[in-house]
């Protein structure tokens, strides 16, 4: 921001003017998950890379916590986060016990405790997902199908970016390597009945966390996939 003020010889001049930072809920959960994610890219590309992917359940807990400290003003906020943990879990789970929905793979152990073969950070992950690209599509748009449309968008171009590095991190791999089209279809049409459910129920998520958790998400696996195809993690 600028403002004009009047400098000794009486002209005003145009200087830049110090906004404060609030030192509110908000703001300060945003600075820890760009701390977080800042020494997670840093300590995989220069320190102890096996330590930091190891440290993914804990940056995953903490990420979960403050959305649910910060975005939890609507009534159906909770059901939803409950709605997409078991979501998550059972399309999950169908696909590591038959290869239902996504096709065959399985997870490794980087996620931490696993039920029927998937970890429950993995449920997390949905919830968490699901209410933040709800979130950003809703800030930019009225129509509820452009929504949803969006919001799946945000979701399917993160697993993208996800995918070719997962083996890599030993968050899951699948039978044959390479991530099939069916996962991918699988992954519109769970995101499309969480995202449609989310803006049905007019979930309002206000603030600029569920933006920056985003933003972050994006950054991190950017960097890791440029160095995985450079010189290797």
């Amino acid at each position: 921001m600028f403002a004009f003020r009047q400098n000794c010889h009486g002209f005003n001049t145009l200087e830049p003017e110090m906004i404060p930072i609030k030192l509110n809920r908000e703001n300060v959960s945003i600075a820890i998950i760009w701390l977080f994610h800042l020494s997670g890219i840093m300590g995989i590309l220069y320190g102890n890379s096996e330590w930091f992917i190891s440290a993914t359940p804990l940056n995953l807990s903490i990420n979960f916590i403050l959305l649910l400290i910060n975005c939890n003003g609507h009534k159906w906020f909770f059901p939803l986060v409950i709605l997409g943990f078991f979501t998550g879990m059972i399309t999950e789970i169908m696909g590591v016990q038959w290869g239902w929905i996504f096709g065959d793979y399985q997870y490794g152990n980087a996620l931490g405790y696993k039920v029927l073969g998937v970890p429950l950070l993995i449920g997390v992950n949905w919830a968490l997902l699901t209410t933040i690209t709800g979130a950003i599509a809703q800030q930019f748009y009225q129509n509820i199908f452009m929504r949803i449309i969006v919001g799946v968008g945000l979701m399917i171009f993160l697993d993208l970016l996800i995918e070719p590095i997962a083996p890599v991190l030993d968050f899951w791999a699948f039978d044959g390597g390479e991530a099939p089209l069916q996962n991918y279809i699988g992954w519109v049409v769970v995101a499309l009945f969480l995202q449609s459910t989310f803006h049905y129920l007019k979930v309002s998520v206000e603030g600029w966390f569920p933006h920056q958790l985003y933003l972050l998400q994006i950054i991190f696996f950017a960097v890791l996939l440029i160095k995985q195809t450079t010189i290797g993690i």
